[in-house]
């Protein structure tokens, strides 16, 4: 088993996008209640205790979904991010899911690109991707040939199949992701069947689960402080206790009582035979006070005192697992931190770390940028601005365009224009109304509304409205 040593950039800590528990006695009793039943001797990395066997195997299979799932509305934030409400029958609902699209999108409008499933953690929002609030997500996949996908919501879910709805939410993830969800992003979005998947903490736990109950659906699966045990003594109650903290759900409405045998279907410990062809990426750190967390009056301990206890949980259980898949002759890459505790940074930082495996996985390790600014911009004064291209130049109706880091340059009647941001999210869908760009990005003299001109209209933006397309200027 490779194990990796960190010492990684120093950056101000994150504590997520709720509250921390702030008192010592949630280290006790994370740390006591939940860790020490896994302890053994010093250094080793003792084998649980025998859970439950599954019943059955659990099926890769869901039934399929009486009607297709379907798309009812997007929005795009920019040129390369895009949201999808898309309705769910198994859950009867809309469900959010964000894609960022990949370098070459429009460069090569008929190319189709492997995807990246990207789960979020326990607090995951119905608005927004923790990934998208927390890191530079957007930005580090900008120069890759991916489409990330990124799901919306499902807080406390595991993104699993629930046996009954509990607050309001009747939770059907594994349906949707791997039912419901895929033949959208094929035939709409110009993805291929080569997928992968990572997530953090809950999300971690829920990638090697969904990619060891659906064997080959996923061609690299990454957990970054998951939880990777669900039936050794003390799991359930450990579970029980996380998703009554992340939002008062009952974790029996997920699985049933402990002894049910839903609880050993799920459990990726006891799953790991099937993972067997799938490029695995594990890591955590120790819940030591590391470079991203503030430190407390006692030493090694910081003031992220529920990051502590998850941490400890987590580097536990996904030490474990990593034993029993190199017992079993199945390959995983497995990076243990000297410090650090449950918290955004890390994730990061092991997202970006773990990137050439996945690229590898996903047919893209030979992939790179390679160009140059093409011929019709060579002399545009805004390119200085852009921060480097990512793709070369490519015909669009009417002219030519190529993207860059910050935007995409335009050729139009009036020279070369830049379209970024909100704008050039807007303008996806409006070119064939607008045309060409006569325009760069202006401010109005009150500095209240920005815009672009087009030949045909203009796309004006301010914070409260957002863009929008105005056409017959």
């Amino acid at each position: 088993m490779d194990v990796t040593v960190w010492s990684g950039r120093k950056r101000a800590s994150s504590e997520g996008r709720r509250p921390r528990l702030r008192t010592a006695a949630v280290v006790t009793a994370l740390s006591a209640a939940l860790v020490l039943p896994f302890a053994g001797s010093a250094g080793a990395d003792p084998e649980p205790a025998a859970p439950p066997a599954p019943s059955a195997a659990p099926s890769p299979a869901a039934p399929a979904p009486a009607a297709p799932a379907r798309v009812t509305k997007t929005f795009w934030y920019d040129s390369h991010r895009v949201a999808l409400w898309v309705y769910s029958p198994a859950m009867k609902q809309e469900i959010q899911v964000q894609v960022l699209l990949a370098r070459d999108w429009f460069a090569k409008p008929r190319e189709k690109f492997p995807q990246l499933y990207t789960l979020d953690g326990l607090r995951a929002q119905d608005d927004q991707s923790g990934w998208i609030i927390n890191t530079d997500i957007a930005r580090f996949y900008q120069d890759k040939n991916v489409n990330v996908v990124l799901p919306v919501g499902g807080e406390s879910s595991f993104y699993t199949d629930w046996k009954e709805p509990d607050r309001g939410k009747n939770y059907q993830w594994e349906t949707f992701l791997i039912r419901e969800l895929p033949p959208i992003l094929q035939d709409q979005w110009r993805s291929t069947e080569v997928r992968g998947v990572q997530g953090l903490s809950m999300g971690g736990s829920a990638a090697m689960m969904l990619a060891a109950r659906n064997p080959g659906f996923f061609k690299f699966a990454a957990s970054y402080s998951g939880i990777l045990q669900f039936t050794s003594y003390g799991m359930p109650q450990a579970i029980q206790f996380a998703l009554r903290d992340g939002g008062g759900y009952d974790s029996m409405k997920m699985f049933g009582e402990p002894s049910d045998p839903a609880w050993a279907e799920h459990d990726p410990y006891l799953l790991a035979d099937k993972l067997r062809g799938t490029s695995l990426y594990i890591s955590s750190g120790n819940g030591v006070v590391g470079p991203h967390d503030d430190p407390s009056d006692i030493p090694l301990l910081a003031t992220n005192y529920s990051g502590v206890g998850l941490e400890v949980l987590s580097r536990t259980t996904s030490q474990q697992f990593a034993t029993k898949l190199n017992k079993q002759g199945i390959p995983a890459q497995a990076v243990y931190r000297p410090s650090g505790t449950h918290t955004w940074p890390y994730w990061e930082f092991e997202m970006k770390q773990a990137w050439p495996q996945a690229a590898s996985a996903l047919g893209l390790s030979g992939d790179k940028v390679q160009c140059k600014v093409g011929e019709a911009f060579k002399k545009a004064k805004q390119v200085r601005g852009l921060g480097g291209c990512l793709t070369g130049q490519y015909t669009v109706p009417g002219g030519h365009a190529q993207d860059f880091r910050n935007g995409r340059i335009f050729t139009g009647p009036k020279g070369p224009k830049v379209v970024a941001g909100a704008i050039g999210g807007a303008y996806v869908t409006a070119f064939d109304r607008l045309g060409l760009p006569t325009s760069d990005e202006l401010t109005t003299k009150d500095r209240k509304v920005k815009y672009n001109t087009f030949e045909r209209g203009k796309i004006t933006w301010t914070p409260s409205r957002g863009a929008r397309v105005e056409t017959g200027r």
